[in-house]
């Protein structure tokens, strides 16, 4: 999803969360890792401590027996326990990746309409230019138009004043 992103800044952001990611998997992996070997050892132990103590042999199995049930339980335990947080990982990254996509389309539909603005202030700031113009014409016309007018009305008064 970073590579299909074209902000910067929200690729930034997938990749960094990627990372975060990346790396609570490695950790999840490495502590069920060692509590499998932990537990394994304990396994180990338990049967070298049986064949050196020696005795009764069907009560030491029935006690292995049980050890054995009981540590094969706590590693299921544990896994169970590595699941679920992963689980509630890969959640928590959905919900993150939603959020992302809705913020990233509102920011689109942001900009989309501040450019349709931008068009329509241009296309005013034009209307505007052209109306000033056509007013600074209208003016001059006006002017002349009351020249002539004046120039007409000196005229007449002259021919009649004055006939000669």
């Amino acid at each position: 999803m970073a590579r299909e992103q074209d902000k910067e800044s929200d690729k930034q952001a997938l990749l960094k969360e990627m990372e975060c990611h990346k790396k609570q998997m490695l950790s999840n992996q490495t502590v069920w890792r060692k509590a499998n070997l932990s537990c394994k050892l304990a396994i180990d132990n338990a049967e070298k401590d049986e064949l050196l103590d020696g005795g009764d042999t069907t009560r030491q199995r029935k006690v292995t027996k049980e050890n054995l049930a009981q540590s094969a339980s706590g590693i299921t335990e544990s896994l169970m326990s590595i699941s679920r947080m992963m689980s509630q990982q890969v959640q928590q990254s959905e919900v993150t990746m939603h959020t992302l996509g809705t913020s990233s389309r509102t920011i689109q539909e942001a900009n989309e309409e501040f450019k349709s603005m931008s068009g329509t202030i241009q296309l005013g700031r034009k209307l505007i230019t052209k109306y000033n113009r056509r007013e600074l014409t209208d003016k001059l016309l006006i002017f002349l138009a009351l020249a002539l007018f004046l120039a007409t009305v000196l005229y007449i008064l002259k021919k009649r004043l004055f006939p000669f």
